[in-house]
């Protein structure tokens, strides 16, 4: 996995969390679903370069 994505999931995840506090502290669900919601979805993102990366070195592709 390239570093611009690694840096661009944990923004996406840093995001969701800012979004699930705010809303937790406004009272505001809506907003912290939606919070929820995108770390989630970062989540999975991340999860799915770490396969891409676990299957480069056992292959031992550097694509």
């Amino acid at each position: 996995m390239g570093l611009g994505d690694k840096i661009s999931n944990k923004a996406e995840e840093a995001s969701g969390q800012a979004k699930q506090k705010l809303g937790e502290a406004t009272g505001d669900e809506r907003l912290q679903g939606a919070g929820e919601q995108q770390e989630n979805s970062s989540n999975l993102k991340q999860a799915g370069e770490n396969l891409k990366d676990a299957k480069d070195n056992v292959l031992g592709d550097k694509n």
